[in-house]
């Protein structure tokens, strides 16, 4: 999946895939996460997040389920 560079200090990069609704997010530390049944606005509006940390906390963790893929 291609992921798009963000600015931030906690993740490095983020994609999204439409068709099977997976969002994946590339942190800094180097893990990177695939979140499962990701509706596309939540996507647009974490692109768009004047922090994109802190929309990614209270929106997407702990509420898609998701594995690491590296």
């Amino acid at each position: 999946m291609k992921r798009e560079s963000v600015s931030s200090s906690n993740i490095s990069s983020i994609g999204y895939d439409s068709e099977s609704r997976t969002l994946e997010i590339e942190f800094h530390s180097g893990g990177v996460y695939q979140y499962f049944d990701v509706p596309q606005s939540i996507y647009d509006e974490l692109m768009h997040a004047s922090s994109h940390g802190s929309y990614f906390h209270r929106y997407v963790k702990d509420r898609y389920r998701w594995a690491k893929i590296r």
